[in-house]
């Protein structure tokens, strides 16, 4: 019998620049991200003794987004999510119903969705984390 852990094979990197957000509860996080944006799962690394994880690995439209939880005795401590915006790019006959399960998911309005003056539909939430996601699509043609 083999006692060493069992390790998933590593998934698949999408696209070019992966943020890595440390928040406080990954594991729910990346339960609200598959709620709030359709996010997949593909792979993580079990909790420790405390309930946190060192890293969770999501696919959302076409992307990914790592996360993990805050872990101060190894120089990573507790921050709140400040100075950056997670956005979506998204087509002009998704983001409604994109925004709307986002809302739904618990996402706080900050900006609502609206034509900008630079011509695309774009609006700004934050979820329960503390982080700041943005939607941004093409106008629909008439």
């Amino acid at each position: 019998m083999n006692d060493q852990p069992q390790t998933q094979p590593a998934a698949k990197v999408l696209g070019g620049l992966t943020p890595y957000l440390q928040l406080d509860g990954a594991f729910k996080a990346a339960e609200f991200y598959q709620k709030a944006f359709g996010a997949d799962q593909v792979f993580l690394y079990p909790p420790d003794e405390q309930g946190r994880t060192m890293h969770i690995h999501l696919h959302i439209n076409g992307s990914t987004l790592m996360i993990s939880d805050f872990y101060p005795e190894h120089g990573m401590p507790a921050v709140k999510p400040q100075g950056y915006t997670m956005q979506l790019h998204l087509g002009s006959d998704d983001i409604d119903a994109w925004w709307q399960r986002a809302v739904d998911a618990g996402c706080e309005v900050v900006m609502p969705l609206q034509v900008m003056f630079w011509g695309d539909q774009w609006g700004n939430m934050r979820d329960p984390f503390g982080v700041e996601w943005a939607m941004n699509a093409p106008v629909k043609k008439a």
